[in-house]
């Protein structure tokens, strides 16, 4: 079934002057509408078009998803910080590893996607279809979030024991590589490392799990560079032909957690780059993550806004292209 396609958020910026310099909540983008261009999926955040039997356009919309259900309200420009972001990743991981992208420029795309420039552009790539690996390959060099709570409960984190006496926010002694299930609906659930064995075999999984650490030892290096720790971060991988490539999103606020250095203080919950402050504000509201999921204040959209695209800004040295 095809949901009702959606182009714009029904509220009003507050903010006559746009001090911040977000576009207006009106102009935030929840669903795509591209008549007659197959819909192959929809995702929590990218609607996926089918192009051809070995083409994909990925459009990365505003929406923004916690605790495992898709908010009411939308953060603006968003999905263009998502595929900005990744496209700079792409790039500087090439020496690492092969990935999906064919290209992100409008005027590369098919003659029939060039009329809706005003949906794609900046926001949407061209991608090649692969057939993705079951794994989320997830690399933590701090310990937070799922992580964490693992650790409370059992001193490990998947299955990798740990140190006694680490705390909320804690650097881990080296990277560590911590899979998990992949849900395209629900949590995803971490799981060991034997498990992954067991499910795709030894060669594949220690290939991923070799990747995922190089690639968050590089990017993390980089990072610091920038002044900006990269707590944790999710990868997915499939196979063009033979080939292992690295697909979808890489290395964003929606993906990773980026905390600033300068206010790093293990023992709780860090100041960050990412969504944990929606996070935190569906916490302060008691919502008890249920649907329906509710909608976000304008103050708190724009401040995501603002969080996500200085995280660009920080780690590219550029500004958000925007429209």
């Amino acid at each position: 079934m095809i949901l009702k396609f959606k182009t714009e958020l029904p509220l009003k910026d507050n903010n006559e002057n746009n001090t911040l310099g977000t576009p207006s909540l009106s102009q935030v983008i929840l669903e795509t509408n591209l008549p007659g261009i197959p819909l192959h999926a929809r995702g929590k955040v990218r609607d996926v078009y089918a192009i051809d039997a070995e083409t994909l356009l990925f459009v990365a919309t505003d929406r923004i998803s916690a605790f495992d259900y898709i908010l009411a309200s939308g953060i603006p420009d968003k999905g263009r910080v998502l595929t900005q972001l990744s496209l700079f990743w792409f790039d500087f991981l090439s020496d690492l590893t092969p990935n999906h992208l064919i290209t992100a420029d409008i005027r590369e795309y098919p003659f029939e996607l060039r009329s809706y420039s005003d949906q794609l552009e900046g926001r949407s790539m061209l991608v090649h279809r692969a057939r993705m690996v079951d794994v989320e390959c997830v690399a933590r060099g701090y310990l937070c979030g799922s992580g964490w709570k693992d650790y409370q409960a059992t001193g490990a984190v998947c299955g990798i024991h740990l140190p006694a006496g680490l705390e909320d926010g804690s650097k881990l002694p080296e990277p560590v590589f911590t899979p998990a299930t992949k849900a395209q609906s629900g949590h995803d659930e971490n799981i060991s490392f034997d498990l992954v064995v067991a499910s795709i075999g030894q060669d594949l999984a220690d290939e991923l799990r070799r990747r995922t650490l190089a690639i968050y030892a590089k990017a993390s290096a980089y990072a610091a560079t920038k002044g900006i720790l990269l707590a944790d971060t999710k990868f997915e991988f499939g196979f063009l032909g033979d080939t292992l490539v690295l697909g979808d999103e890489v290395l964003t606020p929606d993906s990773s957690r980026f905390w600033p250095h300068e206010s790093w203080r293990p023992g709780g919950v860090q100041l960050s780059y990412d969504k944990q402050y929606v996070r935190n504000y569906l916490e302060q509201i008691g919502w008890n993550k249920q649907p329906p999921a509710p909608a976000l204040p304008d103050e708190v959209a724009h401040e995501t806004s603002r969080k996500y695209k200085e995280a660009y800004r920080v780690l590219t040295g550029k500004e958000l292209l925007t429209t």
